[in-house]
């Protein structure tokens, strides 16, 4: 077992090593310690734990650093002592640990969870010192999980090399192959506009071929004193007329069709990686910024459009046009062609040299755009609050902050290609001067004609055109590639909720819930653990507890947004995953604690669940959840425009509104998280009169921080710390003076306080104002 200085340990002061190491004994090693940042009231405190190989000490968070405890782990003769323990367990952000022996808890310190991988560390070692002293075989060593994909993480690490792969791996040119998928439908058509482009690019290699008749057949001898023959040059002029004419008519027909077929698989790629997004689970959001996914939806898929469009068009040309013109400058002549292919392995190099740095510096700006439309998703919504609290400036500085960055990426990728391109085009006219000198050589030693140079340098200056077209391809290819990938990294994204193969068709749903050891955890947090909950048909239920207890949790886990992480939930006999999770989602009804609408009508809000419903049945969902009267005082009545997010509505109006939209899909079960919470009593009325009507003849669970509203619950079902503690009605549950009693009673001393307090606020008033009227009667007497 290896040992561990204490010094050895970052996150330890000066002043907790000094400690430390003042309570050690001789030799005494210790293996592992761990800095406890809570103390027995959750308040912020530093303590400390450390296991040594004879103890485990700890310095109590909050108390004088002189004060220590101590526990043997081991006797004077190295043997282990019987039933000690320590473990480990945590809740809602808050991780504890215990030490027991023999069923009797001796001590135990609690910690938020960014020490919890320290935490589990000393507990590993804990176990393994106790397996040793008691002769026994070591226990395995637990393998850590990733919260995201669930594959073992590596030793000593916190990362998934899964889940970091979109993080740390540069995109490979490679990947633009994989948008063949989206290209297959189209394949015939971009068969033709490849016919097209072998086509055109041969009617653009006609005309210099035809200048070596010209030169050597009439402008050299007319300028020799012989006559021209009008015929020939007339067939020669034609000849460049008509190979001009039709390599702009196949040049249109070829741009045109690929442009066509681009747009659609842009589009086709856009469709798919939304109607991916949307499959996937609530978690993957939770992880993602709104700006982000936007910008690899809108920015990305716009990019690799115009790169199908345009640029791999362009370079499908330039490699035609290459190898066309380097068999026919081959054919014409193979010294002269070897000599022009001189500058194509410095032009290769380079191209490999600055295509890495090209990729990952594109991806790095894509990243970069994203930190600043993320700045605007964030702000633009939120203008309500910036002005609120006048942080208008401060907003300004943030975008300016993210723009300056994004400016300073770029600036640093600029750098790179500025030189690459002249550097090309350098390499190129070099070329065209060593062309130049060894074809004068040649003709100077009639090896070859003035025809034969002239056609050569017009076929050169077509090579070289695209030899430095192809270098500048490779910028906009890096491009296309990394937004490629960013793309594939939400196709590729596989949903913690997944969809079974063989779905359970749903009849006609009776509402039954049934709970089974139920266990649920967020990343590396326990939320819920060992849930038995049993509801009964068209009963309704209330979830009561204190914040962080898992009441939202467990109505998500129903609703089926997360997967549980242990037992499982059943409806009707049938356990969830078993059904197709759009259908059963149609069965639950959900009304929010904040309700969301969707920019557009009032009527087209209710029926967001139902886009088939009639206005009649519109209007009846609305009497129904007694919004019907507000929206007829409305400019344009059901047709009346909603803003952005309920814009230009109150609260009780866009809730009532929420109400009507769950009606109207008749759901057997329904969800109501904190509907009234956020209102005014006159308006909790009246929205506490439309959920009456809602929860007739459903199951329902309800989520109120006002516990008076759950009065008409069949049953109560009290949670702390992920488990139910109590389940009865109100009556019953009072009676019993436990967790639901405490709760009813500190909620019930709170509002009393409140109205007194603003019975007092009453008095001072109008003790003030009868004063300032006895001064003011004082002074008219005066």
């Amino acid at each position: 077992m290896q040992h561990k200085h204490p010094a050895d340990d970052s996150s330890l002061t000066d002043p907790a090593l000094a400690g430390l190491r003042s309570q050690l004994a001789t030799q005494e090693n210790v293996l592992c310690t761990l800095v406890v940042d809570l103390d027995s009231q959750l308040r912020f405190a530093q303590g400390l734990l450390a296991l040594t190989d004879r103890r485990l000490l700890a310095r109590n968070p909050g108390g004088p650093g002189t004060e220590w405890a101590a526990w043997p782990t081991v006797d004077a003769a190295g043997k282990g002592l019987t039933g000690l323990s320590l473990r480990h367990f945590d809740h809602a952000g808050v991780g504890t640990l215990e030490l027991h022996q023999g069923g009797v808890r001796l001590a135990g310190w609690r910690f938020t969870l960014g020490a919890n991988v320290q935490a589990l560390r000393l507990v590993r070692l804990f176990a393994q010192q106790q397996a040793q002293a008691h002769g026994q075989a070591l226990p395995p060593e637990e393998t850590a999980l990733c919260p995201e994909c669930d594959l073992p993480l590596p030793p000593d690490s916190e990362e998934c090399p899964a889940c970091a792969r979109e993080l740390h791996t540069p995109p490979s040119t490679w990947v633009l192959l994989r948008l063949w998928r989206f290209a297959h439908p189209y394949r015939h058509q971009l068969l033709a506009g490849f016919l097209l482009t072998l086509a055109s690019t041969a009617a653009t290699l006609v005309p210099p071929y035809l200048t070596i008749p010209l030169m050597d057949d009439i402008l050299i001898p007319f300028q020799n004193g012989q006559q021209i023959a009008p015929g020939k040059v007339g067939m020669l002029l034609g000849g460049l007329l008509a190979a001009a004419v039709l390599g702009w008519a196949l040049n249109w027909a070829r741009t045109y069709l690929l442009a066509l077929v681009s747009e659609r698989i842009g589009a086709d790629l856009r469709t798919a990686t939304f109607d991916h997004l949307l499959e996937l689970s609530l978690d993957y959001f939770g992880g993602k910024r709104t700006g982000d996914l936007m910008s690899r939806i809108g920015s990305e898929t716009d990019r690799i459009c115009v790169f199908l469009s345009l640029h791999a068009l362009d370079f499908a040309t330039d490699v035609l046009m290459i190898v066309m013109t380097a068999v026919i400058l081959f054919s014409i002549n193979p010294w002269l062609a070897v000599v022009t292919l001189l500058p194509l392995p410095f032009i290769g190099w380079m191209i490999h040299v600055v295509r890495d740095k090209l990729r990952t510096g594109f991806e790095k700006i894509d990243r970069v755009w994203s930190d600043v439309t993320n700045v605007l998703a964030d702000t633009i919504p939120g203008i309500r609050v910036v002005k609120a609290f006048a942080q208008e400036k401060r907003e300004a500085q943030r975008f300016r902050e993210v723009n300056q960055h994004n400016l300073a990426v770029n600036d640093k990728l600029n750098k790179t290609w500025s030189l690459f391109t002249p550097t090309v085009s350098l390499l190129t006219e070099v070329g065209l001067l060593v062309v130049w000198a060894f074809g004068i050589w040649l003709v100077s030693k009639q090896q070859i004609t003035v025809g034969v140079l002239t056609a050569f340098i017009a076929y050169i200056g077509r090579f070289y055109g695209r030899l430095d077209s192809m270098s500048r391809i490779v910028s906009v290819t890096q491009k296309a590639a990394a937004g490629a990938k960013r793309i594939f990294d939400i196709l590729d994204h596989v949903s913690n909720v997944p969809e079974t193969a063989n779905p359970v068709k749903i009849g006609q749903l009776e509402g039954r819930i049934d709970m089974k050891n139920l266990g649920f955890r967020y990343g590396n947090r326990s939320v819920i653990r060992g849930l038995d909950l049993q509801i009964r048909p068209g009963e309704m239920i209330g979830l009561v507890g204190h914040s962080g207890s898992g009441k939202s949790t467990l109505v998500n886990l129903i609703c089926r947004f997360y997967d549980v992480s242990d037992g499982s939930i059943s409806v009707d006999g049938t356990d969830i995953r078993r059904f197709g999770v759009a259908d059963y989602r149609r069965n639950i009804g959900l009304v929010l604690q904040e309700p969301f609408l969707f920019f557009g009508t009032i009527a087209e809000n209710i029926a967001y669940g139902k886009p088939g419903a009639t206005r009649a049945e519109i209007v009846a969902a609305a009497r129904a959840a007694h919004a019907h009267e507000f929206i007829l005082r409305l400019p344009q009545g059901y047709d009346s425009l909603v803003g952005e997010r309920g814009q230009g509505l109150s609260g009780g109006e866009r809730q009532r509104i929420s109400i009507a939209r769950a009606l109207l899909i008749d759901p057997r079960i329904l969800i109501l998280d904190e509907a009234t919470s956020s209102v005014d009593t006159e308006t909790e009325k009246e929205i506490q009169r439309a959920l009456d009507n809602l929860v007739q003849g459903r199951t329902t669970i309800a989520i109120a921080h006002r516990l008076s509203t759950l009065r008409k619950a069949d049953r109560l079902v009290v949670m702390d710390r992920g488990q139910v503690v109590e389940v009865g009605p109100h009556d019953e549950l009072m009676a019993r003076q436990g967790a639901y009693w405490r709760l009813y009673e500190a909620q019930a001393r709170q509002v009393d306080s409140e109205e007194g307090g603003e019975e007092d606020q009453e008095r001072r008033i109008a003790l003030a104002t009868s004063q300032i009227a006895h001064a003011a009667e004082h002074v008219d007497n005066a």
